[in-house]
């Protein structure tokens, strides 16, 4: 296995791991044209502002309640449960949620730790998670990459991953085009769409990321890092969108 091949253009000193994860988590939603973007969590939702404002201008923004909303938070339109629902089974949302665990094959887990009969913690409960997997795209977001995130087999399915959509013959609009975390960006692109490394942020190196990870990952021969962000974004992300710098709470290096 090589080193990564893409030298950083930019110092990384002058860009943060939060702000690349912004810029990785903005391009999941590239060439989206006009859906929903629903994203779950600081970073995420900075990063769908900045595709609006820069390359997926036809994205909608929402309040994550009943609101469609423009670039500064203002109310453009209603969006009622029904038509959110109606987005949801037609495809046309891209979500990117949060994941207690993952495995290889993209099933996560927002239900429980443990055994389900005792589990050791309850958390959120699998929700909306496995409509959200089966009828439109869903991508992941993961501040802390953990051997007790991205694990072998998940303590109970949530969002539905690959071989589970397979196997029940689900997969006509599955699609789970992104995981981002603070150590890199992965796609499905492995063998039998098993969880493959995409790019390592700048200043993480592939053994941190085999140490932090509890399967094998699918490694190119060439491992790239996540792509520099504009002078044009970075003010974006700096002076428009988190000025106050919450995404450092986020992410933290």
């Amino acid at each position: 296995m090589s080193t990564p091949s893409t030298t950083p253009t930019t110092p990384t000193t002058a860009v943060t791991r939060a702000e690349y994860c912004v810029i990785a988590c903005a391009e999941a939603w590239r060439d989206n044209g006009e859906v929903l973007a629903s994203p779950m969590g600081l970073v995420p939702s900075f990063g769908a502002r900045l595709a609006k404002r820069t390359f997926s201008p036809d994205l909608l923004l929402t309040d994550g309640e009943a609101m469609l909303v423009g670039l500064d938070g203002s109310a453009e339109g209603w969006l009622p449960y029904r038509r959110h629902l109606t987005m949801v089974t037609g495809g046309r949302r891209h979500v990117m949620m949060g994941a207690s665990q993952i495995d290889r094959f993209g099933n996560q887990n927002i239900s429980c730790i443990g055994d389900w009969e005792q589990p050791a913690r309850q958390l959120l409960g699998v929700r909306g998670a496995p409509v959200n997997t089966l009828n439109n795209p869903v991508s992941y977001w993961i501040p802390k990459h953990s051997t007790r995130v991205f694990v072998e087999r998940v303590d109970m399915v949530s969002g539905v991953g690959y071989d589970r959509a397979e196997a029940a013959g689900v997969t006509r609009f599955h699609r789970l085009p992104r995981v981002v975390s603070d150590l890199g960006v992965f796609d499905f692109g492995g063998p039998d769409h098993a969880m493959r490394l995409v790019s390592l942020h700048p200043g993480v190196t592939v053994e941190q990321l085999r140490a932090a990870t509890g399967f094998e990952l699918d490694l190119p021969e060439e491992v790239p890092y996540t792509r520099e962000p504009t002078a044009e974004e970075l003010r974006l992300i700096r002076e428009v969108i988190d000025p106050k710098g919450l995404r450092d709470r986020e992410v933290r290096v």
